[in-house]
């Protein structure tokens, strides 16, 4: 690193959703980006607001454990964070931000990120999880804020069934809130379905990028099949067509929660960027 380059530093944080406006920031808005940001430019000491690129920017009210974003800093400023002790500065960033932000955005770890690193493009894979309680009487009341409650008994093999048949590269137009010039190309890596021990019903969605909604709709595009009222296929015809069903509902945000994201070796992770940057398409039929 060169006098004066910027220090390129990667953050692992989680939050509880519940009472922010999302991840992005949004005038008069509480959003988990103005906190962070506040948080860093405070013992950082930079003269203006520090800019953040995150993962995956997440709804209102929709939950992380495992969020990860990238910020470049001046090199003097990281260096001074540890003032007159001994501890390097990833450990004094670690301590100090846990001493100004709010109880709902905790960091895990704050350290110099190798090069080529890109927290939104540089990634692999997302996973996240979606939780559904169909024994409102089994709930417990201290998970209310990250499961949603749905009336009707759900059989977890036909959610099973139904959601392996959206796997693979797809155009997922119909399971996105489309964005100008904004592809909705991905690969769906797995999306399964288990009824863990306190009974609730739990989806592992893992994609190498999600567009916005699109994994609150997959939950909500399966959920009529769990309930009988829809066949296995039903899923996977509404994808063929390519638009936005009315019939698919958009699930609450509370029940959503980002996992995870995996980065490939450092020395694969400029390689990676690149290809992330362009815009995907369909192969040919």
């Amino acid at each position: 690193m060169s006098e004066g380059e910027l220090v390129r530093l990667r953050i692992d944080l989680g939050y509880d959703g519940t009472n922010f406006s999302g991840w992005a920031a949004q005038p008069g808005r509480r959003t988990v980006e103005e906190e962070l940001a506040t948080a860093l430019t405070t013992i950082l000491r930079a003269p203006e607001l520090v800019r953040l690129t995150v993962a995956g920017r997440t709804d209102a009210g929709v939950h992380a454990r495992g969020q990860v974003v990238h910020v470049d800093v001046d090199p003097g400023a990281w260096a001074a964070l540890p003032g007159r002790s001994g501890r390097p500065p990833q450990a004094a960033a670690l301590t100090r931000l846990a001493g100004v932000l709010p109880d709902d955005v905790v960091v895990h770890a704050v350290s110099v990120a190798p090069p080529g690193f890109d927290a939104r493009f540089g990634a692999l894979r997302r996973r996240y999880r979606y939780r559904v309680c169909d024994r409102p009487h089994e709930l417990d009341p201290l998970r209310r804020n990250d499961t949603v409650v749905v009336k009707e008994p759900l059989d977890v093999d036909a959610l099973r069934e139904a959601s392996q048949t959206l796997l693979g590269l797809r155009d997922f137009a119909a399971f996105c809130k489309r964005r100008e010039g904004a592809s909705t190309v991905r690969t769906l890596l797995d999306y399964t379905w288990c009824r863990r021990d306190d009974g609730v019903l739990a989806a592992r969605v893992v994609a190498d990028a999600f567009c916005h909604s699109m994994v609150r709709s997959l939950v909500g595009a399966v959920l009529p099949v769990g309930q009988g009222r829809r066949p296995v296929e039903w899923p996977a015809q509404v994808m063929a067509v390519g638009v936005r069903d009315a019939a698919v509902a958009v699930m609450p945000p509370h029940g959503l929660s980002l996992e995870e994201v995996v980065y490939p070796p450092d020395d694969e992770l400029a390689v990676r960027s690149e290809q992330a940057r362009a815009v995907r398409s369909l192969p040919p039929v």
